[in-house]
């Protein structure tokens, strides 16, 4: 009967340690998740995907193909190297902050942008609206130009594993009646 009874204690502290570290390990592996930071590459910038104006001035993370994202409790920084046809890349580090608030990117007269930026309550997605603002050649008269507004929505959706970036985009413009719509993937190189 005392081995019968040794034997039993010896399972329930073994079944305890068992137990003890599988809750050890699932602690472990859920305080660690995926954010955006990173350096991220995609074959094509977001702004091409949708083939519309998204983006303002050389330097806009728009244009980008590739990424390096610092990710905080309450923002993240983008910074990137880009250009637009026919000129050399600009580096610029944009700062998209989570608290939904309308920030602004002014580059000169009639050319910017308004954005506000959520993060979703578990951290995968993120949600950037912008109002790009730049003017343009109205057609058949070069010469005179006009105020054109691109309303943008990109939802940046992070994969399970932390690998890669699903980036949708909507753009409708003041000027041009359709929306387009695209999507852009970013694949983590580090």
């Amino acid at each position: 009967m005392k081995n019968k009874r040794n034997v039993l204690y010896s399972l329930i502290i073994l079944l305890i340690g068992v137990i003890y570290f599988a809750v050890q390990a699932q602690q472990k592996n859920g305080t660690h998740r995926a954010d955006f930071s990173g350096e991220w590459k995609s074959k094509e910038s977001i702004s091409m995907g949708g083939n519309i104006v998204c983006c303002y001035n050389s330097g806009d993370r728009m244009l980008a193909k590739t990424m390096k994202i610092a990710e905080q409790a309450n923002f993240l920084t983008i910074e990137v190297s880009s250009s637009l046809p026919g000129t050399a890349p600009v580096i610029s580090q944009e700062k998209l902050t989570f608290d939904d608030k309308e920030s602004e990117i002014n580059n000169g007269p009639e050319r910017g942008k308004k954005f506000t930026v959520k993060l979703s309550a578990d951290r995968q997605t993120m949600t950037v609206n912008s109002i790009v603002h730049l003017m343009v050649p109205t057609p058949y008269h070069v010469d005179v130009q006009k105020q054109m507004l691109v309303y943008v929505t990109e939802v940046w959706k992070l994969s399970n594993d932390g690998k890669s970036i699903s980036v949708q985009a909507n753009a409708k413009s003041n000027l041009f009646g359709s929306e387009r719509s695209w999507e852009t993937i970013f694949d983590k190189t580090n």
